[in-house]
This record gives structure tokens, C-alpha cells and sequence, in this order.
């Protein structure tokens, strides 16, 4: 149920952002757009500040609960809201930094009304980030007890009322800002209901009084490798768009941003499915920690997300420039290119994810977030080398340039040497998949190419045979036969 709820709220959001985004770019203009998406990403950046301590939650209340240890639950509630308070204050300072020093940063690539709507946007921003740090204690205990249906349908809720308020406030002239402050409202409005939750229903307990010293060092250790991780996220995700709007201009930004919006489509269908599957990884592990188990769920939900790979990748080859060129405008058409480019590599790590829980739980996430600081590296000294001339062309290769070495190669070496996965196990069962997709866009290109439909009609027809063809290959030839009569069964169940 909250794998489901996951997906309706993943298409209801970019259901809404397909009315949305093409709202912002048109009533903002290409520029403000830019500056919109740019400082957004530079301000998202501090919540690296988290240092990893989010994550690592799940594993220590786990290893608690297991034992009954009910006082020592409460020790570490009271221990995470304390460190992350302090965490809320140094994201205001380092806010504050950032704020006066506007000017500074953006010379070059901003003009002077630019850098003060980026002002503004900041100092409302900052706070927006500041007040998750605090939610994200009582956001954790919602989700180690698995109440995966309040989440999704406050999820559900927020994608729906940031948009109405931040076109209500387009409408009324607020601009930029009345986005940013739809932004803060709602984040304050899911940190009330985030508290209610885990305190009146859940029963959450805090102890203030019994700081445990080494407790909090364990937490910070194991941390530590998850932030260095957090980092290379934070290079992948925020800092291009900061590099292009300190090295090239708003518009530049603006493009790019399209692109890696239609990216996230494809991290959100993946980690929808991956997510609600933390608290059972980790009591996987602390229980019987058997690799062959653990190979064969990371398999299992590695499947399914291949195949909603393929079918979104597939269908975006297809009719994806036509979608691009509607949506954002004939002046994006470069970002149709950029997001087939920077996409088709995530595949490894999307269809992976649940493995970083498993080295989570395991503790053997170290070598892995060292190897991602190298490949962040590698990354930005593309960037930076590149961008006057290539623009975003250079952070696009950049980026995969980094995945590629990073969680593509290197990945699949340590799940298999060093983890004890079955990583040869895990391909072939993603091979068969990966084959209908191609074997299905083969066909719809020549469809394509035969028939030469264009617009609107081109976009339907290419569209909606392309699904299903792809919808019955997967029934005839990858689907089991358990899985098809357990579809079967809940179909009866539903007429």
C-alpha cells in the first residue's frame, strides 16, 4: 500500500508539473526562472549540514527495538533533536554567509536585478531548509515504523497545494518570491503535522537529560561515510546549476534545469519502490544477515524498477523532443538531448538502490562514499574546465562521466567482492527486461520513420503503441507465472 500510494503520488506530482513548470517559465520569463532554479539549488545544498545523521537513524533505532530497549529509544530521540536544532542554527549562519555575499558569487553570470531577486530568494529559502532539520527527527520515527500511507498522503498533499499557492501568488505579482514563500509555508505546515503524528499517534519519547557520549560518537562515525555520499549527491544535483550561474547566465541555468527535472522523474519511479523497503533491509540484517536473502530482494525490487525503467526511457526516445518542445518551450530543445544523455546511465544505480541500504545496514558504506568524493571531484573539474565553452554541455558530461566510474563500475565490483552479493545473479535477471525495451523502441522508431506522423497526433499515436507493445511483451515474455496470477487474483478481488 505504500509502494502504491508512492506512485500515485510520483505521477500525481509530475502530472502537476506538467501544468506547473511551462506556468513558472512563461510568467517568470527564461531569466527569473533561472535565478528561481539556481538559488534554489545552491540553498538546498546546506542540507548536507544533516552530515549523514538522517539516515542513520533507521539502523540504531533498529538495533534498540530489537532488544526492547525502550529507555534507550528514548535516549536517541532526545540525542537527534538536539544535534539536529544545532544543525537548524548553522544552516541560518551559514544562510547568512551566503546572503550578504550574493553579489560577490554572481558577478559574472547574473545582472543586477538577478542578484536582488537571488537575495530575496535566498533569505526566504534558507529558512525553508532550516525548519526540515527538525522535521526530519519525527519524519524518521514515522518512517521506522512503516506508517508509509500518512506519508504518502501528506506527500500527496503538499504536491498538490505548493503549486495552487505559488500560482496564486504569480497571479497576485509576488513573482519569484511568492514560489519560494509557497515553499516555506508548506514545509512549516508538514513539520506541525509531522510532530502531531509521531508524538500523539505514534507515542514518540524524547530524554533530554542523558547525553550518551559514546552513543553519539557511533552515530557520528557511521555518519560520516553517509555524508561524504550525501556530498557527491549534492555535487551531482546543486552545484551545476551554481557553476553555470556563476560561469555562464540565467538562461543557460534555466535550460539545464528543465533537463535534470525529467531526470528526477525517473530517481522518484525508483526510489518510490526502493524506500519501503528500509526498515525490512535493516532487520534483515540485524537479525540473520543472510547474502543470499539480501541478493534476492535487492533482485526482486532491482526487476521491477527496471522495467519501469525501460518503459519511461523508452517512450521518452521516442516522443520525448515533441513533449519538450510543448512543455517548456522551442528554446529547451537541447535539454531533450541532455536528459537522454544523463538518464541512460542512472539505470545501474536505479535499479541498485536498495543495495546502499544493504551496506548501510551492514555497515561497509565507507569505501563507497570515498569512491564517490573522487568521482564528485572528477565532476566538477570537468565543469569548471568546460563550461565557458561548452556551457551546459560540460556539466552534462560531467555528470556522467562520474556515474559511470562511480555507481556503475565501481559499484558492481564491491557488491559482489566485498558486500557478498550475486551481482552476476542480479544482470541476468535484468537482461530479459532490458531487451523487450529495446526490442519495443526498435519497432516504434520504424513506425515512426514509416509513417512520419507529426505533432499532436505523432505524439498520441507513437505514444500509446509504444505502451502497449511494451505492456503485453512484458505480460507474455518477462512476467512469471506467480506474478501473472497474483495480478490475476487481485483483479477478481477488485470486480
Amino acid at each position: 500500500m505504500g509502494a502504491t500510494l508512492g506512485y500515485v503520488n510520483v505521477i500525481t506530482k509530475n502530472v502537476v508539473n506538467l501544468i506547473y513548470t511551462p506556468i513558472l517559465i512563461r510568467m517568470l520569463g527564461q531569466g527569473d526562472y533561472g535565478v528561481f532554479q539556481m538559488t534554489n539549488s545552491v540553498v538546498m545544498a546546506l542540507s548536507v549540514l544533516s552530515m549523514g545523521f538522517d539516515s542513520a537513524y533507521v539502523r540504531f533505532y533498529s538495533q534498540r527495538k530489537a532488544k526492547h530497549q525502550e529507555s534507550e529509544i528514548r535516549k536517541l530521540n532526545g540525542m537527534y533533536l538536539t544535534i539536529f536544532m544545532v544543525m537548524a542554527v548553522l544552516c541560518l549562519i551559514c544562510g547568512l554567509v551566503l546572503f550578504a555575499n550574493v553579489n560577490l558569487l554572481f558577478s559574472k553570470g547574473l545582472n543586477a536585478h538577478e542578484r536582488g531577486l537571488a537575495k530575496t530568494l535566498i533569505g526566504i529559502l534558507i529558512f525553508n531548509v532550516a525548519i526540515t532539520f527538525p522535521g526530519t527527527v519525527f519524519d524518521s520515527y514515522i518512517m521506522v515504523h512503516e506508517q508509509f500511507i500518512f506519508q504518502q498522503t501528506r506527500q500527496l498533499f503538499t504536491t498538490l497545494a505548493v503549486p495552487v499557492l505559488a500560482v496564486s501568488g504569480l497571479f497576485l505579482g509576488f513573482g519569484a518570491v511568492g514560489v519560494a514563500l509557497a515553499q516555506a509555508i508548506m514545509t512549516t505546515i508538514l513539520l506541525i503535522l509531522n510532530i502531531n503524528y509521531a508524538c500523539r499517534k505514534l507515542g514518540m519519547k524524547f530524554d533530554f537529560h542523558s547525553f550518551d557520549v559514546p552513543l553519539f560518537k557511533s552515530i557520528a562515525i557511521f555518519s560520516f561515510w553517509i555524508f561524504l555520499n550525501q556530498l557527491f549527491d549534492m555535487v551531482n544535483n546543486n552545484v551545476p546549476n551554481f557553476l553555470l550561474g556563476a560561469m555562464a547566465s540565467a538562461k543557460v541555468v534555466a535550460v539545464f534545469s528543465v533537463a535534470i527535472q525529467i531526470r528526477n522523474i525517473f530517481f522518484m519511479m525508483s526510489t518510490t519502490m526502493s524506500n519501503v523497503f528500509i526498515p525490512k533491509i535493516n532487520n534483515m540484517v540485524v537479525t540473520k544477515d543472510d547474502n543470499e536473502d539480501l541478493t534476492h530482494l535487492m533482485t526482486k525490487v532491482g526487476r521491477y524498477q527496471m522495467i519501469l525503467f525501460c518503459l519511461l526511457y523508452g517512450g521518452f526516445v521516442l516522443v520525448g523532443r515533441y513533449f519538450i518542445r510543448v512543455w517548456a518551450g522551442p528554446s529547451f530543445d537541447d535539454a531533450y538531448w541532455m536528459i537522454l544523455i544523463m538518464t541512460l546511465p542512472v539505470m545501474i544505480p536505479l535499479t541498485q538502490n536498495t543495495g546502499i541500504e544493504i551496506q548501510r545496514a551492514k555497515n561497509k558504506h565507507k569505501v563507497r562514499s570515498c569512491i564517490y568524493i573522487l568521482t564528485s571531484v572528477i565532476d566538477v573539474v570537468i565543469s569548471v574546465v568546460l563550461i565557458p565553452k561548452y556551457g551546459y554541455w560540460a556539466t552534462t558530461w560531467g555528470y556522467v562521466v562520474s556515474i559511470v566510474l562511480g555507481t556503475g563500475l565501481f559499484m558492481n565490483w564491491y557488491y559482489q567482492f566485498r558486500i557478498g552479493l550475486n551481482m552476476v545473479y542480479f544482470w541476468k535477471k535484468m537482461l530479459p527486461s532490458m531487451g523487450v525495451g529495446i526490442a519495443t523502441l526498435s519497432i516504434c522508431e520504424l513506425f515512426a520513420h514509416l509513417t512520419r506522423l507529426s505533432g499532436l497526433t505523432g505524439f498520441l499515436v507513437n505514444g500509446f503503441l509504444y505502451v502497449f507493445i511494451y505492456v503485453v511483451a512484458i505480460w507474455l515474455f518477462i512476467m512469471t507465472s506467480q506474478e501473472k496470477s497474483k495480478l490475476l487474483r487481485k483483479h477478481e478481488m477488485k470486480a
